[in-house]
Protein backbone atom coordinates (compact mmCIF):
# COMPACT_ATOMS: atom_id res chain seq x y z
CA UNK A 1 0.00 0.00 0.00
CA UNK A 2 3.08 2.10 0.85
CA UNK A 3 4.47 1.74 -2.23
CA UNK A 4 1.43 2.27 -4.53
CA UNK A 5 1.58 5.77 -2.43
CA UNK A 6 4.94 6.85 -3.31
CA UNK A 7 4.29 5.68 -7.19
CA UNK A 8 1.21 8.08 -6.91
CA UNK A 9 3.15 10.81 -5.33
CA UNK A 10 5.79 10.55 -8.05
CA UNK A 11 3.53 10.17 -10.81
CA UNK A 12 2.00 13.56 -9.77
CA UNK A 13 5.46 15.32 -9.25
CA UNK A 14 6.08 14.15 -12.87
CA UNK A 15 2.78 15.77 -14.39
CA UNK A 16 3.45 19.09 -12.47
CA UNK A 17 6.64 19.15 -13.45
CA UNK A 18 5.66 18.72 -17.44
CA UNK A 19 3.51 21.43 -17.11
CA UNK A 20 3.96 25.29 -17.60
CA UNK A 21 4.76 27.13 -14.72
CA UNK A 22 3.82 30.48 -14.29
CA UNK A 23 5.33 31.78 -11.44
CA UNK A 24 3.02 34.73 -11.04
CA UNK A 25 -0.08 37.02 -12.86
CA UNK A 26 0.54 40.90 -12.72
CA UNK A 27 -2.65 42.26 -12.32
CA UNK A 28 -2.96 46.26 -13.78
CA UNK A 29 -5.71 48.71 -13.94
CA UNK A 30 -4.06 50.83 -16.44
CA UNK A 31 -6.65 53.64 -16.72
CA UNK A 32 -6.97 53.74 -13.45
CA UNK A 33 -10.87 53.29 -12.81
CA UNK A 34 -10.51 50.46 -9.83
CA UNK A 35 -10.70 47.79 -12.53
CA UNK A 36 -8.22 45.23 -13.61
CA UNK A 37 -7.93 45.86 -17.36
CA UNK A 38 -4.56 44.09 -17.71
CA UNK A 39 -3.47 40.19 -17.07
CA UNK A 40 0.71 40.20 -17.64
CA UNK A 41 1.97 36.30 -17.42
CA UNK A 42 5.26 36.25 -15.98
CA UNK A 43 6.93 32.46 -15.87
CA UNK A 44 9.38 31.34 -13.36
CA UNK A 45 12.58 32.84 -15.10
CA UNK A 46 11.25 36.16 -14.80
CA UNK A 47 10.00 36.77 -18.87
CA UNK A 48 6.54 38.13 -19.66
CA UNK A 49 4.44 35.03 -22.17
CA UNK A 50 1.37 36.08 -22.56
CA UNK A 51 0.15 39.71 -21.70
CA UNK A 52 -4.42 39.82 -21.82
CA UNK A 53 -6.09 42.77 -22.30
CA UNK A 54 -9.45 44.40 -21.60
CA UNK A 55 -9.23 47.61 -24.26
CA UNK A 56 -12.21 48.53 -23.88
CA UNK A 57 -12.50 48.73 -20.01
CA UNK A 58 -16.03 46.62 -20.28
CA UNK A 59 -15.20 43.58 -18.00
CA UNK A 60 -13.71 41.31 -21.72
CA UNK A 61 -10.48 40.53 -22.42
CA UNK A 62 -10.71 41.41 -26.17
CA UNK A 63 -6.64 40.87 -27.13
CA UNK A 64 -4.12 38.87 -26.14
CA UNK A 65 -0.45 38.77 -26.68
CA UNK A 66 2.05 35.92 -26.51
CA UNK A 67 5.50 36.62 -26.27
CA UNK A 68 9.02 34.13 -26.36
CA UNK A 69 12.57 35.06 -25.40
CA UNK A 70 13.18 38.71 -24.36
CA UNK A 71 9.20 39.56 -24.73
CA UNK A 72 9.48 39.02 -28.50
CA UNK A 73 6.07 39.63 -30.08
CA UNK A 74 4.66 35.90 -31.44
CA UNK A 75 0.84 36.29 -31.61
CA UNK A 76 -1.63 38.82 -31.00
CA UNK A 77 -5.50 37.71 -30.91
CA UNK A 78 -8.35 39.76 -31.30
CA UNK A 79 -12.15 39.89 -30.55
CA UNK A 80 -12.63 42.76 -32.93
CA UNK A 81 -16.66 42.66 -32.33
CA UNK A 82 -16.85 42.35 -28.48
CA UNK A 83 -18.81 38.62 -29.38
CA UNK A 84 -16.07 36.29 -26.75
CA UNK A 85 -14.78 35.30 -29.81
CA UNK A 86 -11.04 35.94 -30.94
CA UNK A 87 -11.75 36.71 -34.68
CA UNK A 88 -8.12 38.60 -35.83
CA UNK A 89 -5.08 36.78 -35.51
CA UNK A 90 -1.43 38.32 -36.35
CA UNK A 91 1.92 36.32 -36.02
CA UNK A 92 5.31 37.63 -36.17
CA UNK A 93 8.74 36.33 -37.19
CA UNK A 94 12.27 37.30 -37.48
CA UNK A 95 12.27 38.96 -33.87
CA UNK A 96 9.20 40.81 -33.68
CA UNK A 97 7.96 41.55 -37.41
CA UNK A 98 4.53 41.15 -38.39
CA UNK A 99 4.48 38.25 -41.44
CA UNK A 100 1.11 37.19 -41.50
CA UNK A 101 -2.92 38.58 -40.39
CA UNK A 102 -5.74 36.19 -40.31
CA UNK A 103 -9.32 37.51 -39.74
CA UNK A 104 -12.65 36.07 -39.41
CA UNK A 105 -14.31 38.63 -41.78
CA UNK A 106 -17.87 37.46 -41.08
CA UNK A 107 -17.28 36.95 -37.59
CA UNK A 108 -18.35 33.56 -38.34
CA UNK A 109 -15.74 31.88 -36.31
CA UNK A 110 -14.00 31.14 -40.20
CA UNK A 111 -10.67 32.46 -40.91
CA UNK A 112 -11.55 33.88 -44.29
CA UNK A 113 -9.34 36.59 -44.63
CA UNK A 114 -5.39 36.62 -45.00
CA UNK A 115 -2.83 39.17 -45.02
CA UNK A 116 0.97 38.13 -45.87
CA UNK A 117 3.86 40.33 -45.69
CA UNK A 118 7.42 40.80 -46.27
CA UNK A 119 10.48 40.98 -44.33
CA UNK A 120 10.22 44.65 -44.22
CA UNK A 121 6.61 44.17 -42.82
CA UNK A 122 5.42 45.40 -46.66
CA UNK A 123 1.87 44.29 -47.74
CA UNK A 124 2.46 41.75 -50.57
CA UNK A 125 -0.96 39.99 -50.56
CA UNK A 126 -4.48 39.18 -49.66
CA UNK A 127 -5.84 35.82 -49.71
CA UNK A 128 -9.88 35.69 -49.49
CA UNK A 129 -11.92 32.77 -49.50
CA UNK A 130 -15.17 34.13 -50.93
CA UNK A 131 -17.55 31.11 -50.39
CA UNK A 132 -16.69 29.73 -47.21
CA UNK A 133 -14.75 26.30 -48.04
CA UNK A 134 -11.46 26.97 -47.01
CA UNK A 135 -9.80 27.35 -50.29
CA UNK A 136 -8.90 31.41 -51.23
CA UNK A 137 -10.85 32.61 -54.23
CA UNK A 138 -9.46 35.79 -54.61
CA UNK A 139 -5.76 36.73 -54.21
CA UNK A 140 -4.73 40.58 -54.12
CA UNK A 141 -1.47 41.25 -55.28
CA UNK A 142 0.33 44.74 -53.85
CA UNK A 143 3.23 46.08 -55.65
CA UNK A 144 6.45 48.18 -53.27
CA UNK A 145 4.53 51.23 -53.14
CA UNK A 146 1.55 49.39 -51.07
CA UNK A 147 -0.43 50.04 -53.96
CA UNK A 148 -2.73 47.30 -55.76
CA UNK A 149 -1.05 45.62 -58.56
CA UNK A 150 -3.30 42.61 -59.71
CA UNK A 151 -5.97 40.37 -58.32
CA UNK A 152 -6.49 36.91 -59.52
CA UNK A 153 -9.85 35.39 -59.08
CA UNK A 154 -11.13 31.81 -59.19
CA UNK A 155 -15.28 32.65 -60.15
CA UNK A 156 -16.56 29.69 -60.13
CA UNK A 157 -14.69 28.01 -57.69
CA UNK A 158 -13.37 25.21 -59.44
CA UNK A 159 -9.63 25.88 -57.53
CA UNK A 160 -8.37 27.40 -60.71
CA UNK A 161 -7.71 31.14 -61.28
CA UNK A 162 -9.98 32.32 -64.20
CA UNK A 163 -9.73 35.94 -64.50
CA UNK A 164 -6.66 38.16 -63.96
CA UNK A 165 -7.07 41.92 -63.39
CA UNK A 166 -4.32 44.44 -63.81
CA UNK A 167 -4.00 47.57 -62.02
CA UNK A 168 -2.08 51.13 -62.86
CA UNK A 169 -1.19 54.32 -60.75
CA UNK A 170 -3.29 54.77 -58.18
CA UNK A 171 -5.13 51.48 -58.14
CA UNK A 172 -7.35 52.16 -61.89
CA UNK A 173 -8.52 49.08 -63.23
CA UNK A 174 -5.93 48.66 -66.93
CA UNK A 175 -7.04 45.51 -68.17
CA UNK A 176 -8.48 41.83 -67.44
CA UNK A 177 -7.96 38.71 -68.77
CA UNK A 178 -10.95 36.12 -68.55
CA UNK A 179 -10.60 31.88 -69.13
CA UNK A 180 -14.06 31.17 -70.35
CA UNK A 181 -13.33 27.78 -71.29
CA UNK A 182 -11.63 26.37 -68.30
CA UNK A 183 -8.54 25.31 -69.82
CA UNK A 184 -6.07 27.34 -67.29
CA UNK A 185 -5.46 30.05 -70.39
CA UNK A 186 -6.73 33.71 -71.00
CA UNK A 187 -8.93 34.11 -74.07
CA UNK A 188 -10.69 36.88 -73.97
CA UNK A 189 -8.90 40.42 -72.72
CA UNK A 190 -10.43 44.13 -71.63
CA UNK A 191 -8.84 47.28 -71.39
CA UNK A 192 -10.32 50.01 -69.76
CA UNK A 193 -10.10 53.99 -70.18
CA UNK A 194 -9.24 56.07 -67.10
CA UNK A 195 -12.91 56.46 -65.79
CA UNK A 196 -12.98 52.54 -66.12
CA UNK A 197 -15.49 52.37 -69.13
CA UNK A 198 -14.47 49.67 -71.76
CA UNK A 199 -11.47 50.96 -74.02
CA UNK A 200 -10.97 47.63 -76.51
CA UNK A 201 -12.29 43.71 -76.04
CA UNK A 202 -9.87 40.97 -77.46
CA UNK A 203 -11.19 37.62 -78.10
CA UNK A 204 -9.16 34.04 -79.17
CA UNK A 205 -12.27 32.30 -80.69
CA UNK A 206 -9.83 29.24 -81.76
CA UNK A 207 -7.72 28.52 -78.31
CA UNK A 208 -4.79 28.80 -80.40
CA UNK A 209 -3.62 31.53 -77.61
CA UNK A 210 -3.92 34.75 -79.58
CA UNK A 211 -6.48 36.78 -80.49
CA UNK A 212 -8.40 37.30 -83.73
CA UNK A 213 -11.17 39.67 -82.62
CA UNK A 214 -11.12 42.59 -81.35
CA UNK A 215 -13.79 45.25 -80.58
CA UNK A 216 -12.93 49.03 -80.38
CA UNK A 217 -14.91 51.48 -78.30
CA UNK A 218 -15.02 55.57 -78.13
CA UNK A 219 -14.38 57.56 -74.94
CA UNK A 220 -18.32 57.10 -73.60
CA UNK A 221 -17.89 53.23 -74.05
CA UNK A 222 -19.84 52.55 -77.57
CA UNK A 223 -18.85 50.28 -80.18
CA UNK A 224 -16.78 52.18 -83.03
CA UNK A 225 -15.41 48.81 -85.02
CA UNK A 226 -15.02 44.96 -84.89
CA UNK A 227 -11.94 43.96 -86.18
CA UNK A 228 -11.57 39.99 -87.55
CA UNK A 229 -9.01 37.98 -88.30
CA UNK A 230 -10.90 34.73 -90.34
CA UNK A 231 -8.30 32.81 -91.25
CA UNK A 232 -6.08 33.07 -88.32
CA UNK A 233 -2.82 33.75 -89.20
CA UNK A 234 -2.34 36.99 -86.88
CA UNK A 235 -3.75 39.32 -89.47
CA UNK A 236 -6.82 41.63 -89.59
CA UNK A 237 -8.79 41.01 -92.38
CA UNK A 238 -11.87 42.24 -92.05
CA UNK A 239 -13.00 45.60 -90.18
CA UNK A 240 -16.99 46.43 -89.88
CA UNK A 241 -17.28 50.11 -88.49
CA UNK A 242 -20.19 50.79 -86.75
Amino acid sequence: MRISKFLAIIMLVLIISALPCMAEVNEVDSNFDGKIDQWQYVNDEGKVEKIEHDGDFDGKKDQIEYFKGEKILEHVEFDRNKDGKMDHMQYYENGGKLSRVEKSSKFNDAFDWKEYFNENEKLTHIAIDENGDKKTDTTQYYDSSDKLARIETDTNFDGNVDRWSHFRDDSVLDRTAFDTTEDGKADQWQFYHDDQSLKKAEYDTNSDGKADRWEIFDSSGKLKKIQLDRNFDGKIDLTQKK
